[in-house]
């Protein structure tokens, strides 16, 4: 047996002991995410709306929904903004030493945590709607994916800036490689 070998060791962790992520106090996203949330899907859902009357009306029109499957658009609209409304209002984020962590959902909630150690890349970006109502959302990449790990949106511009500049200064203070950031798959959350 080599030494390696002989001084590798794989003991149980306590899980009592684990700090509990859901006690952390989350920060709320900025006020104007909610109506952001909510025009935004009433918008998407306008459009179905717009184009199932428009089929409707349309003469030789080979798909003809009756009004029912119009007004079955109407109120998909209507439950799609009580349910936009009602998660905008519980999400939350927060920057912690070692990670950061953005929850949302209302009937699946979703909580990511990626650690700064794992985040290789941060973008800020926000969409004509977002810029309307000063919203921006900050996106964090880590090593093999070409989609974002973690995208925190509904965060007003200046706090969008400073968890971009706070991410940043972390994954510069970290090191660019691999040893540095604890390899592949490995998390230290003390």
């Amino acid at each position: 047996m080599t030494d390696s070998a002989a001084s590798f060791s794989n003991r149980p962790v306590d899980t009592g002991e684990l700090p509990d992520f859901q006690r952390v106090e989350l920060h709320r996203v900025a006020p104007a995410f909610v109506p952001y949330a909510v025009i935004s899907q009433i918008l998407f859902w306008a459009i179905m709306v717009l184009i199932a009357v428009a089929l409707r009306v349309v003469p030789f029109s080979p798909f003809a929904p009756a009004w029912w499957m119009v007004g079955l658009a109407g109120l998909a609209a209507t439950w799609s903004g009580i349910l936009a409304w009602l998660d905008a209002r519980r999400r939350g984020w927060a920057l912690r030493e070692h990670d950061l962590i953005y929850r949302q959902g209302i009937i699946w909630r979703r909580t990511v945590i990626v650690p700064f150690a794992r985040i290789q890349h941060v973008e800020s970006s926000s969409g004509p709607l977002e810029r309307v109502f000063g919203l921006m959302r900050v996106k964090c990449f880590t090593a093999g994916g070409a989609m974002s790990d973690l995208s925190v949106v509904g965060l007003d511009g200046e706090s969008a800036r400073k968890v971009r500049q706070h991410l940043l200064e972390q994954i510069r203070d970290t090191g660019d490689t691999d040893a540095d950031r604890g390899g592949v798959g490995d998390v230290d959350e003390s």
